[in-house]
């Protein structure tokens, strides 16, 4: 998959850990990179400058208080956890405007994710799909068992029904 598309961006990292800062900054060379390891930090440059995309650690960062600012200034939001990897901290994702929802082990991935995001903005489809594509039906059932969606049907359906409206 070409890197062409992520070419120039200009993408935030948060995460409360520098080795993965380091890491993702690393595999997404191709990219302009601002690191932040902590919430003010974050948010100050959130409120401050103007991003493609931010990717936001769940735990330790207050990732969900930053996915409501990035929303406000419009900016592509990627959660990326290990420790809130849940159903339910998935639904809050989607629910409060996040684009997707990464889990960290999969981060060798993350300019395929990151570029199937940006083709869906592109194409004008969900940047869901090649999440729902790539991840919902392998690594989640595999993680939390083939029912894992059950604990939150109608939210499931809603979601597929929503995904389809916007093709």
């Amino acid at each position: 998959m070409p890197d062409t598309l992520l070419e120039g961006k200009k993408i935030l990292i948060v995460d409360d850990e520098p080795d993965i800062l380091d890491v993702l900054e690393e595999m997404l060379d191709m990219c302009e990179i601002v690191k932040a390891s902590s919430y003010d930090e974050a948010k100050k440059y959130l409120e401050s400058d103007d991003f493609d995309m931010a990717i936001l650690d769940i735990m330790g960062v207050d990732g969900y208080k930053l996915l409501h600012i990035a929303k406000l200034r419009n900016i592509t939001a990627v959660m990326l956890t290990a420790h809130a990897l849940s159903p339910d901290n998935l639904v809050k994702s989607i629910k409060e405007g996040a684009d997707s929802y990464l889990p960290k082990e999969e981060m060798g991935n993350i300019k395929t994710f990151l570029i199937d995001i940006l083709k869906s903005q592109d194409e004008g489809e969900s940047t869901w799909e090649p999440w729902h594509r790539t991840l919902s039906s392998s690594y989640f059932e595999r993680k939390w068992g083939a029912a894992w969606k059950d604990q939150n049907k109608e939210f499931w359906e809603r979601f597929r029904a929503s995904k389809k409206e916007k093709k």
